[in-house]
């Protein structure tokens, strides 16, 4: 059912589109070699920066308004599956399983956290998405415009990993105007942004959290925190002592 208001927003021609994109992840995963394993790559890369670099934050960085909600799909998407502190054989996990995702539109993330990316003393992991191309039907003036975006997302991405060393004169720079580099960060690349490529996309962020869920030893398919958390609230309602401090819960007099 959840795909159900998916196909009549998008019609089911396209639907059958998205679904048949991320059909072709999933066969991609299911065959592909580990070294060319897409989902398995971004997996790892992650667990290397959670694990090893002890990096706790990752931001989701697309380069395309049409995606703006997908920050907001991956934060319950991983946090939901991975936010876990219990292996399968039921003891603590001595080491950091999923970390804190949050994410932004580039173009606004730019004027809202990226000075924290490139100076701040907090260490981020970053998901750079973009489409190579769009706009190939529309005015030469809209094309400029996605060659601006997909140059920003490339020269970020560049200046978190290099600092300002790719810059002319920038050791004469004065400190707080140095940027370090060394941030770690992918960038995925569509050719353009289709049902199709939409759907691998997805596709391709859920097997990569179930990689890593097979890597932690958790169970991706629970969410017990949050079952708790749903029932506590009735729990208060039925206590006496909080309808005295609430009036308003105590059934109306007749």
């Amino acid at each position: 059912m959840i795909g159900f208001p998916i196909a009549l927003h998008i019609g089911m021609e396209n639907f059958q589109r998205l679904l048949a994109g991320a059909h072709n992840m999933d066969e991609h995963f299911r065959t592909a070699e580990l070294t060319d394993n897409l989902p398995v790559l971004l997996a790892l890369t992650d667990i290397w920066n959670i694990n090893f670099l002890d990096i706790h934050a990752h931001a989701i960085l697309p380069y395309d308004g049409r995606l703006s909600h997908l920050p907001a799909y991956l934060e319950q998407l991983e946090m939901e599956s991975n936010g876990k502190n219990v292996s399968l054989d039921g003891q603590q996990t001595d080491y950091r399983t999923c970390p804190i995702l949050w994410g932004e539109i580039g173009s606004n993330a730019q004027h809202a956290f990226y000075q924290l990316l490139h100076q701040g003393t907090e260490a981020v992991m970053c998901d750079f998405i973009v489409p190579a191309q769009r706009y190939q039907d529309a005015s030469a003036e809209l094309q400029q415009q996605h060659q601006l975006a997909l140059a920003n997302c490339l020269a970020q991405s560049r200046l978190l990993a290099l600092g300002d060393s790719i810059l002319d004169a920038a050791e004469q720079a004065p400190a707080h105007k140095r940027y370090q580099g060394n941030q770690p960060s992918s960038t995925i690349m569509l050719k353009s942004l289709n049902p199709e490529t939409l759907g691998e996309l997805i596709a391709l962020y859920e097997h990569k959290v179930f990689v890593q869920s097979v890597i932690w030893n958790i169970n991706p398919f629970d969410q017990w925190g949050l079952s708790w958390a749903k029932s506590l609230p009735l729990n208060y309602f039925r206590n006496s002592a909080m309808k005295a401090i609430l009036p308003w819960t105590a059934p109306p007099q007749a």
